[in-house]
């Protein structure tokens, strides 16, 4: 397992390398003009040349690249346009939104998909079966934002239940954290739960079939325990990779859903940044979002030692 996990995690950088120089050339690719934008609209071309200076534009790419990977590998993200603040501690004053969201967004995926799923497998055929793929397709087809929108009308406007936008830390008060969350939390979590529960679905309708799960029934065991304790436990696999490959649906749906529901987290950076071309600080949004993802991934690797024991890595 621990050689495993090094090999793996020396796997991954290659990976961010490529990363790295995609969101470095981002820069550059881009028609605007980092100095241009800094200066301002009535900067006098020595201005901007200086500025260019000061920033290294004029130095060869490779030397420019050499430079920044430099910095990043000394966790130096470099200074927001914009601010002036660096991005590493932009970055840290908007992750917990973001991380809170995402946990919860994951929480409430999973809990609800996967018993769905199950139900639906086990009830084949039935209006349980059609309910549960009805509201899988209505998830994953709605896009976010109008989701999100629903659950405000009714949840804010017309009951009362929860705020419309913001965010409240749960370290400053657990109920106004689960107030401002819920809702953000189910808009992003209906596409992550028809995913979940679509897979779990199909996945628990051919574990069903097989001869151990008709051999369980035979011997008398109760169908609790024989969908939750031989069929789920067995088909836990496949939904553990839809899960990871998941993420990357949440991490999209992120800067959707703060910037719909104001959450202050790094989705809502990332929308300000691209509509300031910001440039550094979209640079380093990517780059942890990427290395979330592929972090993530690797977690979900490990767990299927824990669902299957005949793997061995």
């Amino acid at each position: 397992m621990i050689a495993y996990v090094i090999r793996r995690l020396i796997a991954t950088i290659p990976i961010m390398a490529l990363v790295a120089v995609f969101v470095f050339m981002l820069l550059h690719l881009s028609p605007s003009d980092p100095a241009l934008i800094i200066a301002g609209d009535f900067a006098s071309p020595e201005q901007v040349d200086e500025i260019r200076r000061q920033l290294g534009l004029n130095a060869p790419l490779y030397q420019q690249f050499l430079g920044w990977a430099a910095n990043l590998l000394q966790g130096d993200l470099g200074k927001s346009i914009y601010s002036g603040l660096p991005v590493t501690t932009l970055i840290g004053q908007r992750v917990e939104p973001t991380l809170m969201l995402t946990l919860c967004t994951m929480l409430i995926a999973i809990v609800l998909a996967i018993p769905l799923g199950v139900i639906a497998a086990w009830k084949v055929g039935t209006w349980i079966d059609r309910a549960v793929m009805t509201l899988a397709v209505f998830g994953f087809s709605v896009p976010v934002f109008v989701i999100g929108y629903l659950l405000i009308l009714g949840g804010s406007r017309k009951l009362g239940w929860f705020p419309v936008q913001g965010y409240t830390s749960i370290f400053e008060s657990f109920t106004g954290f689960v107030s401002h969350i819920t809702l953000p939390s189910l808009a992003l979590g209906a596409v992550y739960m028809a995913l979940i529960a679509r897979m779990t679905r199909a996945t628990m309708l051919e574990v069903l079939n097989e001869d151990y799960v008709r051999t369980a029934y035979a011997k008398g065991l109760a169908t609790r325990k024989v969908l939750v304790k031989h069929a789920l436990k067995n088909a836990m696999v496949p939904i553990s990779t839809t899960i990871g490959l998941g993420v990357a649906l949440l991490i999209g749906g992120v800067v959707v859903t703060e910037t719909v529901f104001a959450i202050p987290g790094l989705g809502r950076l990332t929308v300000d940044a691209v509509l300031r071309t910001d440039y550094p600080v979209i640079q380093g949004v990517i780059l942890v979002f990427s290395f979330t993802y592929v972090l993530l991934n690797l977690l979900v690797d490990l767990s299927y030692v824990l669902f299957d024991p005949r793997i061995r890595y």
